[in-house]
């Protein structure tokens, strides 16, 4: 067991919880930096899935003017489009610069294949379907089908928590 000297001789008064020097580098390879990026991304695309399922979704089917851009309505599009095509272009980078370390390229791959179902399904069914919401008369948008449109929504939520915990889960792996 040290003693008080030889503690204060080793450490110059500091306390034994010190910062690896190698370890605090490494912390700042560019491809650590990427994949936390991508993965805070992702994480604020499930916060924005949260909002829109609690706070947007619940009450546009009787109001649909909360929508609509050209009533004074959300500008969903404003956010969605920057946001998915950031991360999108953000995790092709990651795993290129990943790609040698299979633990990491794993989870990213994960995080790639479920963010392309959840993609492919919103831009098929989703998306037109939301355009035309946005786009019609307030009074003759079909109540019954937005509360349809909502509730299936709901289930894209889960894929995207996949996609960020997948994302999570490159991260830890690349640190």
């Amino acid at each position: 067991m040290a003693t008080a000297a030889s503690v204060s001789a080793d450490y110059h008064g500091l306390s034994y919880i010190t910062v690896d020097r190698g370890n605090f580098r490494d912390m700042w390879n560019p491809s650590l930096i990427l994949i936390a990026l991508t993965a805070s991304i992702a994480c604020a695309i499930v916060g924005a899935g949260v909002y829109e399922n609690l706070a947007v979704d619940p009450f546009w089917p009787r109001r649909p003017s909360i929508i609509q851009p050209a009533g004074g309505g959300i500008t969903r599009h404003r956010f969605w489009v920057p946001a998915h095509t950031t991360f999108e272009l953000l995790l092709v980078v990651s795993l290129i610069v990943a790609w040698r370390r299979p633990e990491v390229r794993a989870a990213l791959m994960v995080a790639l294949v479920c963010h392309a179902a959840v993609r492919t399904w919103s831009l098929i069914d989703f998306v037109p379907k939301a355009r035309r919401f946005e786009r019609e008369d307030p009074s003759a948008v079909d109540q019954a089908a937005a509360i349809r449109w909502t509730r299936r929504s709901r289930f894209r939520l889960p894929l995207e928590v996949l996609v960020c915990g997948a994302m999570l889960a490159g991260l830890a792996l690349a640190a």
